[in-house]
């Protein structure tokens, strides 16, 4: 008996109902024009001016993609400066860091890290062009990230690169005034020593909350935002759900990292920002309020981190 091909195909557009009050994706990774497509939908891949296209339709208006590996860097920046309502985020993310510090060991994922030409740039100079960059591009670079720790991904060598990168990037956030987005796995509370030790950002953000309930009342304690992706809804994720009641309601986000984690009536295929509704849905009901009580509330926590959004063009 053949078994039945899973379909891995974009979900079309219009797949989810456009929310009544606009809302922002606050962290994504729009596909860059000249660079290979990755991740879910590559064998197909959308365009960043479509993807930014059906948001708008389904009421996210507004896009923070995160460029958080070097080549993507100056080109996320040229979409923020071309296309609606996207602003940008950049970073060296912490496998990023490993491979730019040409540390190759087996991590406990049991892999060894892939590594690029690109990462011949020694961490050091790339961390300072990040610096320059970031400087120079205020007029749509609105985070530092992601940044931050994957105890996933490596061992003791690159644990100490990527804790040591972790800290310059929390140090740029602090010096710019920009909020810091964090990449945090099995690491939840490294990443929390990092931050009390350091001094945390005005405006931290732990991405893709992941943590438990520990993790959820050190954001409480500390003012620390929780973005809340599309695993939220998955079935299994009772503990993540459970946490996340002790974060405070001025404290949530809201985000798909896509092209990954797409809420579960899409699970297995391509994400995107336009079907982050699904999401913001399931948190109105989790919270017990309305759809747009739902989405004031997550506009107003946006602009709290981030500011207003860009401009339309």
């Amino acid at each position: 008996m053949s078994r039945r091909r899973r379909d891995r195909s974009w979900p079309p557009a219009g797949a989810v109902a456009p929310l009544a009050t606009p809302v922002t994706d606050n962290h994504t990774h729009l596909p860059v024009p000249g660079l290979p497509v990755e991740g879910p939908g590559a064998e197909a891949p959308l365009s960043a001016a479509e993807l930014v296209s059906r948001a708008a339709d389904a009421g996210v208006r507004s896009i923070i993609t995160s460029a958080c590996q070097t080549p993507a860097w100056e080109g996320s920046i040229g979409l923020a400066r071309t296309l609606p309502g996207v602003r940008v985020a950049l970073a060296v993310h912490p496998n990023e860091a490993v491979a730019h510090a040409g540390v190759r060991e087996v991590g406990p994922d049991g892999l060894t890290p892939v590594r690029e030409p690109y990462h011949d740039e020694p961490l050091d100079l790339a961390l300072a062009r990040l610096e320059r960059l970031v400087r120079d591009s205020r007029d749509v670079v609105v985070a530092v990230g992601e940044t931050g720790l994957d105890l996933f991904r490596t061992g003791a060598c690159g644990a100490a690169v990527q804790r040591a990168a972790f800290r310059d990037h929390v140090a740029l956030a602090k010096e710019t005034g920009l909020p810091l987005q964090i990449h945090d796995r099995d690491a939840h509370a490294e990443c929390v020593e990092v931050l009390e030790a350091d001094g945390a950002p005005e405006r931290t953000v732990f991405h893709c909350f992941s943590g438990g309930e520990g993790l959820a009342r050190a954001c409480a304690d500390h003012g620390w935002y929780a973005s809340v992706a599309g695993p939220v809804t998955y079935p299994a994720n009772d503990a993540l759900r459970a946490a996340l009641a002790h974060v405070p309601d001025e404290l949530l986000l809201v985000e798909t990292d896509a092209p990954y984690l797409p809420p579960a009536p899409w699970r297995g295929r391509p994400n995107a920002s336009y079907l982050m509704g699904e999401t913001v849905r399931f948190l109105a009901e989790q919270r017990g309020l309305t759809e747009d009580e739902t989405c004031v509330l997550l506009a107003r926590n946006t602009e709290m981190v981030y500011g207003a959004e860009s401009p339309q063009v």
